[in-house]
């Protein structure tokens, strides 16, 4: 009986679902903890640096501002309209594409998603470590530590992942709130250091192009991380609430970590993220800094788990593309370890002058995402309208087919198209290049394939999934125990 009881308190506590589907009796949450979960996962080093780029390039404070908040506020919009598929559908994110693309179709962007989770997961790992490195810069020791804590929580899942992230929001806030008003005082009644950036700094169109771009595109990143955490709230939420929800949080804490990037950026000469916090923190009092430092390395471990988690997800779906397996604890945590065995090796062998190709790497791998995310919301919001066979897209074999030329060829077209307009450090377009340098590949892939998936749907004969839509429910329910 204590062997059983300690299984059951076990089971509690360790998440037991991964790419199946989460039955009506497990549904939990409530709409609003989406908010800070999201909040959490943005406020992270990277979204600062992302509005580093603006001053950079020779924009004011003011206008880089403005670029992050259209910015942000647009690229949000994408990425928030994903929530509403988690509870409707009971499914993480990116298996829902097979609907669209098929199983086997949708392993392209599968392989994307996986590439950009890792290429996250790594990057946070050595930016976590360089803000640790007051106390030990010791990558053998920091590496393995930090992926191991950031794969223990993903291992115990969605619920452990929700509450850490919902008490970092609180964290972050308040530290971040000084942090802010500290800058801007400072800053505002300080001269200007001659090496600073708000020297030269005026109204650049490029530079406010790119600012956008960037800004937009960051977030739209977030859509294949969404389902994944709404998946658990009950099928009746309101969708507008929790979309708001999502939105409120993304946006928010983008706008805010990005805009003040671009003040740092702007009046400390040569900022990087890590040294730039603590000196301005450093301002209120000695050692203040150094709290906002630990604070910002916190969140970057949290979110460190949420990219393993996405990555042993998707992974495990793109497997079972090809040989059906059965979602248990255990290949969730073979599938984990092996997500972080592999970004360990690439966080140790990576060059020291990682940071240009690692953003260009990145920024290629979510040309792959977007018009992902076109086709995908399309798919729920004007061809089935929320309405799919949902037993089927767990079959590799299903109703939904093993490929599904509509979804492929609108997104396939939709990278080709999105060509001219790429700007990154290897490559810039035709099109880019006479816009300076600005990217707006994304809008494009947007349009484009969301477009094409449209047209294309409008002879989909959908009977056949009307009438398997009438069982499915009771084959579902019945079969996830």
């Amino acid at each position: 009986m204590s062997t059983t009881a300690e299984a059951t308190n076990r089971d509690r506590v360790i998440e037991q679902h991964s790419i199946n589907y989460v039955p009506n009796a497990e549904r939990r949450g409530k709409v609003w903890h989406q908010g800070p979960f999201w909040f959490a996962g943005n406020f992270v080093l990277p979204t600062l640096t992302t509005g580093f780029v603006g001053p950079a390039m020779g924009l004011n404070v003011w206008f880089s501002v403005f670029a992050v908040l259209l910015g942000a506020c647009f690229g949000t919009f994408f990425m928030a309209f994903h929530a509403n598929q988690g509870p409707r559908m009971g499914l993480p994110q990116m298996i829902q594409s097979r609907a669209q693309f098929g199983s086997r179709g949708a392993l392209v962007p599968f392989a994307a998603t996986v590439f950009v989770y890792v290429g996250f997961l790594v990057f946070d790992t050595i930016l976590a470590t360089q803000g640790i490195g007051m106390f030990a810069d010791v990558k053998l020791f920091w590496y393995p530590v930090l992926i191991a804590v950031s794969i223990t929580i993903a291992v115990v899942g969605h619920d452990l992942l929700h509450l850490v992230q919902r008490w970092l929001t609180y964290i972050l806030i308040a530290v971040f709130a000084i942090v802010t008003v500290v800058a801007i005082v400072h800053f505002s009644t300080t001269p200007v250091v001659p090496d600073a950036a708000a020297v030269q700094a005026g109204w650049d169109t490029t530079a406010f192009l790119v600012q956008f771009s960037l800004a937009a595109g960051y977030n739209i990143s977030y859509a294949v991380y969404v389902s994944d955490y709404t998946r658990y709230l009950p099928a009746k939420v309101s969708a507008p609430g929790l979309i708001s929800s999502v939105y409120a949080g993304a946006a928010v804490s983008a706008v805010w970590l990005m805009s003040l990037g671009a003040v740092l950026a702007s009046y400390i000469p040569n900022a990087d993220p890590i040294s730039a916090l603590r000196e301005v923190g450093d301002l209120l009092f000695p050692g203040f800094g150094t709290i906002t430092v630990i604070v910002s390395v916190l969140a970057l471990i949290s979110v460190m788990g949420v990219n393993a988690y996405g990555a042993m997800l998707t992974g495990t779906s793109a497997v079972d593309a090809f040989r059906q397996v059965k979602p248990t604890v255990r290949l969730r945590v073979i599938g984990l370890v092996i997500v972080g065995v592999a970004s360990l090796i690439i966080a140790l062998f990576i060059p020291d002058n990682y940071l240009n190709s690692f953003t260009s790497f990145v920024l290629l791998m979510l040309y792959f995402l977007v018009p992902w995310t076109a086709v995908n919301l399309v798919d729920f919001y004007l061809v089935r309208r929320g309405r799919y066979a949902v037993a089927e897209i767990l079959k590799p074999d299903g109703l939904y087919g093993r490929w599904q030329w509509r979804g492929v060829v609108a997104y396939v077209i939709g990278i080709l198209v999105m060509i001219p307009f790429v700007s990154i450090s290897f490559f810039v377009g035709p099109i880019a290049e006479r816009m300076g340098g600005a990217d707006f590949s994304f809008a494009v892939g947007l349009v484009v394939s969301g477009g094409l998936y449209l047209l294309f749907s409008r002879n989909l004969d959908m009977t056949a999934e009307a009438a398997v839509r009438e069982t499915n429910e009771v084959e579902l329910e019945g079969s996830v125990q």
